[in-house]
């Protein structure tokens, strides 16, 4: 039996597939790492956390699969957050992630020098907080030795695959989320850097995703457990890897995804950009296809805050839907912004917090978790309504991510939306961004003809969950009150 292994490197953990070349997840494999906070808004990571949790989850995950012969590997990562290797690519510190708001008062700093307009027309984004482009203004403010230090500049799942092949490079779907690529040209966006101030050397080689970046050397084969050799791709960011995996490849059909952070992605045919930079217009996994996508930085993560702080950890999230579900719609007048580390669209505000506002001696646990459901949800619907303003319109969304396996969450966010959702049996992202990772080893070593084949692998979601148009109406006057709050809290921020 032969397969191939898609690598995802999440922000709290490392998810492996071992995936058969017919389609099948054969076995899974997972290992957790630590996110490091040494500062108030800092958010690090170790990388040698990842290649510690990857060994242990390829292994894991290939013994649930039977040990198969490894054709490829592939891989989808985290964004945003660089490890830094110096002229002998040794690392110099600890990577600085997306979920980091250090260099949130720079981002003005950043749009006078370049232009937000050029910046999103170029650039395909505005700046933001944890993103490559502001990082690396932090670093030369603040920083400057580490960054004279600098040899290269990889991305998360760039740094694993160094581990395993001993390339330096990126691919283009990666490139595209710094803030310092042409999403157009897919090329890096010199004259930007230069702007800037920044070295090009520092800047990786650019891969397509589906193309071959080494083969796996003979030392991190014995730590993984596999044989040498093993053709290795260039791999995606996490968001086209898991478009790939769901078979979201050509305009028409988007996803919603409520993980750690939730995301709406919608395929695109050219690039559109929004003039206001309240999105993001970056490269899909296909060399001639680009994707729209709106980002909130506190999803699931605003969830297991909130089940922390309130102390129900022994409390399974099937047990908080029942004690949310018991609260009215609305939640009795208690609105929750779900802005814990700031957030991106459509606000693009690094300084933006989170706010329970409306709170009486009536509300208990249950009002508390269901105005956080219901805050994230309307996040959510703001930047699908930020979409639709570019003139891209979807008439019913893919669900997927840990959040949306919640049938009653994904009821509330079809309400909320007013939008079927469609969700599959095997539709789970914690899966399909690997299964996309899987994909695109697959067709980088020809064990699979192309995208179209990988296309007919993708989950049938035959499963639809409607709006309830009592409950549509109920949750209007809600959200109308969630969209007044931020505008009058912004200036106490």
């Amino acid at each position: 039996m032969s397969a191939l292994i898609g690598i995802d490197l999440g922000t709290s953990s490392v998810k492996v597939v071992v995936y058969s070349t017919t389609g099948k997840i054969l076995g899974l494999g997972s290992a957790e790492y630590p996110i490091l906070t040494p500062q108030p808004g800092w958010a690090e990571q170790d990388p040698e956390h990842w290649w510690t949790a990857t060994m242990q989850a390829v292994r894991s995950a290939q013994a649930a699969a039977g040990q198969p012969e490894i054709l490829a590997i592939g891989f989808s990562g985290q964004m945003h957050g660089p490890a830094l290797l110096d002229k002998q690519n040794r690392l110099l510190g600890n990577a600085i992630i997306w979920a980091d708001q250090r260099s949130g008062p720079l981002l003005d700093e950043i749009e006078s020098l370049i232009g937000k307009k050029r910046l999103a027309e170029v650039c395909g984004t505005a700046p933001a907080a944890g993103f490559l482009i502001a990082t690396l203004r932090w670093l030369q403010r603040y920083d400057p030795r580490r960054l004279e230090k600098v040899g290269a500049i990889l991305l998360p799942k760039d740094y694993v695959r160094f581990r395993i092949t001993g390339e330096v490079a990126t691919d283009a779907s990666d490139a595209a989320a710094t803030g310092l690529f042409d999403v157009a040209q897919r090329i890096w966006a010199w004259e930007v850097i230069e702007s800037l101030g920044l070295p090009r050397t520092i800047f990786p080689a650019i891969r397509a995703s589906a193309e071959l970046c080494g083969k796996l050397q003979p030392e991190p084969a014995t730590e993984l457990g596999l044989k040498p050799g093993i053709p290795v791709a260039a791999g995606s960011a996490d968001q086209p890897a898991q478009a790939v995996g769901n078979g979201l490849i050509e305009p028409g059909q988007g996803s919603v995804t409520l993980g750690t952070g939730g995301q709406v992605f919608v395929p695109l045919a050219a690039p559109v950009f929004d003039a206001q930079g309240r999105l993001h217009t970056f490269c899909h996994a296909l060399p001639s296809r680009w994707y729209l996508l709106g980002a909130m930085l506190s999803a699931g993560m605003a969830l297991r805050w909130a089940r922390q702080v309130l102390r129900c950890n022994q409390i399974s999230y099937r047990d908080l839907d029942q004690m949310a579900a018991a609260v009215p719609i609305g939640s009795e007048g208690l609105v929750f912004l779900p802005y814990l580390v700031g957030e991106r669209s459509p606000l693009m505000d690094p300084h933006a917090r989170g706010t329970f506002a409306g709170l009486t001696l009536r509300h208990d646990t249950g009002h508390l978790f269901r105005a956080v459901l219901e805050g994230i949800s309307y996040a959510m619907r703001q930047i699908v309504e930020t979409i639709e303003e570019t003139g891209v319109h979807m008439d019913c969304w893919v669900a997927s991510g840990n959040g949306l396996a919640s049938n009653f969450w994904r009821q509330m966010l079809a309400d909320t939306l007013n939008r079927p959702l469609l969700r599959g049996e095997d539709a789970n992202s914690a899966e399909r961004a690997g299964v996309g990772a899987a994909i695109l080893g697959g067709i980088a070593a020809g064990v699979l003809s192309g995208f179209k084949e990988a296309q007919s692998f993708a989950p049938k979601f035959d499963e639809v969950t409607q709006p309830d148009p009592a409950r549509v109406e109920a949750y209007e006057a809600t959200y109308a009150r969630f969209k007044q709050l931020y505008p009058r809290l912004k200036g106490w921020f």
